[in-house]
């Protein structure tokens, strides 16, 4: 009896994973002659398409893998030769066993991404534990400020912006395109999460949105994490909003409020219809924030 429940169990897992499958649309956006960007259930990807091959940044979760490589290939039949990891979460990273196994693809992140996948990590605000990625699925080429990839007549920077959404947040600049990944260190129009737990701080997200805005300008095209297409007044907003959120709930500690309490007050009540409108909801980014900058 028990193996045919177990049976039964796994056969709906699989069907239910096959209809996942095929409900899942990823879209495509040409940003300029080189890159293009694909948005799906997961973090945003960048894909470089040229002379030199093809390399892409982030790779969603493990399953959309198929759906990735369908709308890589309605751009370009080129395998992918590198991916680039922004950080470790597995909307962004997920795919890396599959690329670099059937595609050969060269995973690249930075140093601390390397070490967190390797090892069972707990995301405590979701009770989320996540096993240790294969060996496969690491990245085999890591830095620790700053690298540059000289591909398809671009010069491709990676940064490192410390302590922002993890503490392995890479951001990546196509210098002669004039675009930006910046991985989960920008949501556009929504609260974001700060993985707290790897390093990620308010702070840091804050400081993330002032590095890039100092490089941009207002041709600039920017890749959020999550979110379309953006421009440096759409990343403005969102570093204000940080600022004015950050401001408020430190305010709030500092009277020796208790959690509780701030919730309570809803200090956020004029930022939510805008910027509360994502998965990330105001009592959980009031919970994250206040053992974040009550640390402080």
């Amino acid at each position: 009896m028990q193996k045919r429940i177990l049976v039964i169990v796994t056969m709906l897992l699989f069907t239910c994973l096959l209809m996942a499958q095929k409900t899942v649309e990823i879209g495509s956006h040409k940003l300029d002659n080189n890159i293009h960007m694909l948005t799906g259930p997961g973090g945003n990807i960048a894909v470089s398409v040229g002379q030199d091959g093809v390399f892409i940044v982030d790779d969603l979760y493990a399953h959309h893998y198929t759906k990735v490589t369908e709308a890589i290939n309605k751009i370009t039949p080129q395998k992918v030769r590198f991916v680039i990891n922004t950080h470790w979460h597995a909307d962004h990273s997920g795919g890396n066993e599959l690329f670099a196994v059937k595609q050969k693809s060269t995973i690249l992140a930075h140093d601390n991404v390397r070490k967190t996948m390797s090892e069972p990590q707990m995301i405590q605000y979701f009770k989320s534990l996540k096993p240790a990625s294969p060996p496969k699925a690491l990245p085999v080429v890591t830095y620790s400020k700053t690298m540059t990839l000289h591909f398809n007549g671009d010069n491709v920077v990676l940064f490192h912006v410390p302590n922002a959404h993890t503490d392995g947040d890479s951001i990546v600049h196509f210098q002669k395109s004039n675009i930006m990944h910046m991985g989960d260190t920008f949501f556009k129009g929504r609260y974001p999460f700060i993985d707290q737990d790897h390093g990620g701080s308010i702070k840091g997200i804050i400081n993330a949105a002032n590095v890039v805005l100092k490089i941009a300008n207002e041709e600039t095209k920017i890749i959020p994490g999550h979110g379309s297409v953006a421009n440096t007044k759409d990343l403005t907003s969102y570093r204000d909003m940080l600022i004015k959120v950050e401001k408020t709930v430190s305010a709030l500690i500092k009277e020796n409020l208790t959690l509780k309490e701030i919730i309570a007050k809803d200090p956020l009540a004029d930022l939510n219809p805008i910027w509360g409108q994502g998965f990330m909801k105001a009592d959980l980014f009031l919970t994250i924030l206040f053992d974040d900058l009550r640390e402080e």
